[in-house]
Parts: structure tokens; sequence; C-alpha cells
């Protein structure tokens, strides 16, 4: 996964919106035969009831690792927080944080960790 992200950044570069880079990144997902689910829904039980809030996963990559991508100038602690709690609704224990608006990805590429 780490590949695909840093291949679709040496492509584009930064400073596109990260919509661009999430295309991208199925296509690349696609060429590599990585199995994946694009926008997946995280729908929410609350008191017996599931409600649909409107929440979806950037990426769950072979049903088990969470990517959750962003274009910002910086990621904030509101960023990661979203992302550990997309590992909860998940129910999955690993997760990655692409921020691809940086001059290198490996910098942009930050792990989140649930349950380990």
């Amino acid at each position: 996964m780490i590949g695909a992200a840093i291949e679709v950044h040496g492509h584009l570069g930064p400073g596109l919106l990260e919509a661009a880079y999430e295309e991208c990144l199925a296509r690349e997902f696609d060429l590599r035969s990585v199995p994946y689910e694009r926008q997946k829904p995280l729908p929410i039980a609350y008191k017996g009831i599931e409600l649909d809030c409107a929440f979806r996963l950037d990426f769950l990559v072979d049903e088990r690792l969470a990517l959750e991508l962003k274009s910002v100038e910086a990621v904030l602690p509101i960023h990661q927080a979203q992302l550990l709690t997309y590992l909860k609704l998940t129910g999955c224990k690993l997760g990655l944080l692409l921020n691809f608006n940086i001059r290198v990805m490996q910098d942009g590429i930050e792990r989140i960790a649930h349950g380990l």
C-alpha cells in the first residue's frame, strides 16, 4: 500500500485535491491487483439501531487495513482521531493516514493502531 501511495505521489506531486489522489490510488491498486473497497460506508450502532451517518472510509484494503487520505498543509490531531474512529467502526487494528500534500511522501505516512 505504501509503495502504491509513493508511486501516485511521484507522478502527481503535492498540491492537488484529495479526490485526485484517491482516484489515482484506486487505479494503482487495480494495476497491482490489490483488493480494496473505496468510500466504504461506516454505519454507527447506537442503542440497538444502526444509523447511516455518512461516515465513509477512503479505502479498506484487503478487508484489514484502513486508509485515510488527506491533502493538507499539516496533519492535525483531528485527522488522527478520525482514522482511529474508523478503525473502531470497522474492527480493523491498523490504519494509515496518508497526506499527499507534502514534498516527500514518506514524510506524509502515519501509522495508527487500535487494539494492538
